[in-house]
Parts: structure tokens; sequence; C-alpha cells
């Protein structure tokens, strides 16, 4: 049996451009087989071709739209179904910086469908087979702004928000059960996805990663068992102690009594 033959396939979501596509270049170098999804045939076609000469691995095209619940439902019974997946990496994602009171509902809701929905359904099919089998691996592609929602206006950061409590609860669940659960929170990096919501040029160019750099650092993050990764954070110390001052307000998040400075000065009797 070949190396390749006994590496998981790796599913990769958002694989026609960008973080989905380095991902895609950087687990077939691994040696991984690929199924790549994305809306765009054309360009998958084109990823999978390079990729399979210059790694010699086995690469599937899915086009799919993950907003669309028929097109998404193929993903999902592949994901159920393949045992051969061992490796899911949720990129694909929906930008979107406008200014909530003057957004379209419509808009708020697609990107809600790429960037929550659609990642929820493909873990949640893909899950029990991986705990069946007992090893797995899980990447979900946040964003930095879900630590920092000021930074960015509209409700992305929120829709990132949720994928990065949905990991950490996952992860809590199913690490145990031999699936790794990575959730990564790139800064700025040099995407289309910056194209679409006005550009890069305003950005100081020391806060924007380049792709390679962003992903390889992701996968560095991965290797080392991390739950957390984010690229540029310097000390991960930093990461740490935010994430053990959130853990030790859990003893008071649910009391019986309302908190002392919520409660009036004035006696009841008064």
């Amino acid at each position: 049996m070949s190396v390749a033959e006994q590496l998981d396939t790796v599913l990769i979501t958002g694989a026609s451009t960008g973080i989905g596509a380095t991902y895609a270049d950087r687990f077939a170098r691994r040696g991984h087989p690929l199924v790549l999804v994305a809306r765009n045939r054309q360009r998958l076609e084109e990823l999978s071709a390079r990729l399979s000469r210059e790694y010699h691995v086995k690469v599937e095209v899915l086009a799919a739209d993950l907003t669309a619940p028929t097109e998404r439902a193929v993903i999902e019974r592949r994901l159920a179904e393949d045992q051969a997946i061992g490796i899911l990496v949720n990129n694909a994602g929906m930008g979107g910086g406008s200014v909530l009171a003057q957004t379209p509902p419509d808009a708020v809701q697609a990107m809600i469908e790429l960037n929550v929905t659609a990642p929820s359904r493909l873990v949640a099919a893909a899950l029990p087979r991986l705990v069946a089998r007992g090893h797995g691996g899980i990447i979900n592609i946040a964003s930095v702004l879900a630590l920092a929602p000021e930074l960015f206006g509209g409700a992305y950061a929120a829709s990132k928000s949720y994928v990065l409590t949905y990991s950490i609860a996952l992860n809590k669940e199913v690490a145990a059960r031999g699936i790794r659960v990575q959730c990564v929170l790139p800064g700025v990096t040099r995407t289309e996805i910056w194209g679409q919501s006005g550009g890069l040029d305003a950005i100081p160019a020391h806060m924007i990663m380049e792709v390679d750099e962003m992903v390889d650092a992701a996968l560095a993050g991965y290797d080392m068992g991390e739950v957390v990764t984010i690229p540029s954070l310097p000390d991960i110390d930093e990461w740490n102690r935010f994430d053990e001052a959130r853990r030790r307000m859990a003893p008071e998040l649910s009391l019986s009594v309302a908190a002392d400075r919520y409660k009036s000065d004035i006696p009841e009797d008064a």
C-alpha cells in the first residue's frame, strides 16, 4: 500500500482560491488524497490538475454552492458515507462589513448560511462516522474578529464568533474519542474576500499576512495539537490568559441571586 493510500482523504470547502487552495496544496504535498469543494468548477479543475501533476495524489472536484440546501446535501452525504475522508477543512466563507442598519436581511442570511449553517451541517454529517472509527480531524476557519468584533462592521464577526465557540464546544465533546479539532483565527490575509469587501488599500502593510504564511502557521498549530490557532499572535500565553480569565468566571455565571450592583440601596419599606 502506498503512503497516499494510507493517509486520510481531506475534504476542503472554498477550495478554488486563497486559503482553501493553499490548504489543498499543503495537504497534497503531504500525500493526502483530496476532495475539493467550491462553486467555481473551472478553478477547481485547474487546481486539481496541477496538484495531481505535481504531487501525484488523487484529487476529486465537487462543484457546489453551500448556501443551496440541495447542493450542500450532496456534500453532506459524501461526508457521511465516504470512509476514506478523515479530515474536513471548513474554509468556505463570505465577508461583509456593511453597517447592520443598512444591510438587507437577505444579505445577512446568506452570510449566516455560508459561515454558520454550512460548516455546522458538514461537521454534523461527518462526525458520527469519524467517532465510530475513532480518529479524524476537523479544521474550522474563523477570524481574529471573533475576539475583536468592534474592529469590523456588520455581522461577519458574529458569524466567526460562532465558529470559535462551536469549535471549542466540539473539541470538548470529541477530543477523547480520537477526533482532533482546530479553530484557526487568521488576521487580515491577502485573499479575494478582501477585494469583495473593499480591498486592502486602507490597511497598513504590516497587518496583512500572505496566504502561504497563514496556512503554513495554521498547519503547524494543527500538528502541535492546538485547539485555537492565531497565526500572528507572538505570545500564545496571551491567548492562554484570555481563555483562563473566561474559565474563571464560569462558577459565577449562573447563581440564584443577582449581583449586588443590580440591587437598590433604598430600603424596601421606605
